[in-house]
C-alpha cells in the first residue's frame, strides 16, 4: 500500500512539475496566430505586424493563418478547441464578442473558452454621409429620425456585425427608429452611400477615410467614448445628444482556456514590447487605431463587458439570433 501511495505521490509531483518545466522551455517551436478575416484586411495586418515583432522577442517564428468565414467564428472555434500550450493563438476583434451575443451556438463560449493575453488596439466607427447631405450634424439626423420613425435608413457591412449593433444601441439610447440596410461588407455600403441609396452608413475609419479626404463623404460623428485622435475636430456621438454612448471595436490576442499562466505571461510581455516599437505604433495609428496593451485580467474584464452589452442590445432590439 505504501509503495502504491508513493507511486501515486510521484505521479502527482510529476504533473505538478510539468507546467513549470514547459514554461521554462517555452517557446521551442513556431507559434501560430489564427485570424478569421480576409488576407490583407485589418485583422490580418494587425496579426502580422504584431506577430513579426513578437517573434524577435520569443526567438521563434510567428505564423499567421486565415480561417475565414461566418464573421470570424470559424477561426474562434478552431482556437478554442486547440491544444492549450501557447502555440495556437487567436487574433480576435470586436466581432468576437458580438458573435457570442448574436449566434445561438457559435461552437465556443466567447469569454470562458479563452485565456486572454493582451489587447492591441481600439478604434471607433465613423458615421458618414455624402458631402452634399442636408445633415450637417448627427443631432440633426437624429431629430429627423425622431419626428418620422423609420424614415431614416442606414447601411452597414451586414446583419449582426458590430456596425449593425452599434447603430441599434444608438437608436435605443436616442429613442429613435431607423431602418437597417445590410450590405455585403464595408466597400459595398460605401458604394451604396456614394450612389445615394441610403442617407448614412457606419464603418471603420479605413473604409471611409479615402472618400472623406477626397471630399466625397463627410463624417458626422465618431462612436468612441472620446474624440478620435486622428480627427480631433469631429464630435463623438455622446457629444451630440446621446450621453453615455460609446462604441469601439478592438483587436487583441487570446489563447485556449487552460493555457499555463507562465506561458500567458511570456506572451503578454512579448505583445507589450511589440507595441512599444515606433514603427508598429505608427502603422496601427495609420489604420485608425488607438494603441493600448493590457494585462490578461483587464482584457478578460473588457471582453466580458462587451459580451454583456451586446447580448442586451440583441435582446432589446429584437434582433433574431443567427
Amino acid at each position: 500500500m505504501w509503495h502504491k501511495s508513493l507511486l501515486g505521490a510521484g505521479a502527482l509531483v510529476a504533473c505538478a512539475l510539468a507546467l513549470p518545466v514547459q514554461a521554462q522551455t517555452y517557446p521551442d517551436k513556431p507559434i501560430k496566430i489564427t485570424q478569421g478575416f480576409a488576407a490583407g484586411g485589418n485583422a490580418d495586418t494587425i496579426a502580422r505586424l504584431v506577430g513579426s515583432e513578437m517573434s524577435k522577442t520569443l526567438g521563434q517564428p510567428v505564423i499567421v493563418e486565415a480561417h475565414t468565414g461566418a464573421g470570424g467564428t470559424i477561426a474562434s472555434g478552431a482556437v478554442a478547441r486547440a491544444q492549450p500550450d501557447g502555440y495556437n493563438l487567436l487574433l480576435a476583434t470586436g466581432g468576437h464578442a458580438v458573435a457570442g451575443a448574436i449566434y445561438k451556438n457559435p461552437g465556443y463560449r466567447a469569454a470562458d473558452d479563452y485565456q486572454m493575453i493582451s489587447t492591441i488596439t481600439y478604434f471607433p466607427f465613423l458615421i458618414a454621409v455624402r458631402e452634399d447631405s442636408p445633415y450637417r450634424t448627427l443631432s440633426e439626423l437624429l431629430e429627423v429620425a425622431r419626428k418620422d420613425p423609420g424614415a431614416i435608413s442606414y447601411g452597414t457591412a451586414g446583419i449582426g456585425t458590430t456596425h449593425h449593433l452599434a447603430v441599434e444601441l444608438l437608436a435605443k439610447m436616442a429613442k429613435v427608429d431607423m431602418l437597417h440596410v445590410p450590405y455585403r461588407g464595408d466597400a459595398a455600403s460605401v458604394t451604396a452611400l456614394l450612389g445615394g441609396e441610403i442617407p448614412f452608413i457606419i464603418a471603420p475609419p479605413t473604409a471611409v477615410m479615402p472618400n472623406i479626404q477626397g471630399g466625397k463623404l463627410r463624417a458626422l460623428a465618431a462612436t468612441g467614448p472620446q474624440r478620435w485622435s486622428a480627427m480631433p475636430e469631429l464630435p463623438t456621438v455622446a457629444e451630440q445628444g446621446v450621453p453615455g454612448y460609446g462604441v469601439t471595436s478592438w483587436a487583441g490576442l487570446m489563447a485556449p482556456a487552460g493555457t499555463p499562466r507562465p506561458v500567458i505571461d511570456t506572451l503578454n510581455a512579448a505583445v507589450l514590447k511589440a507595441l512599444e516599437v515606433p514603427a508598429v505604433r505608427e502603422r496601427l495609428v495609420a489604420m485608425g487605431g488607438e494603441v493600448e496593451g493590457s494585462t490578461p485580467e483587464d482584457m478578460a474584464a473588457m471582453v466580458a463587458g462587451e459580451l454583456k452589452k451586446w447580448t442586451a442590445v440583441v435582446h432589446d432590439s429584437n434582433i433574431p439570433q443567427q
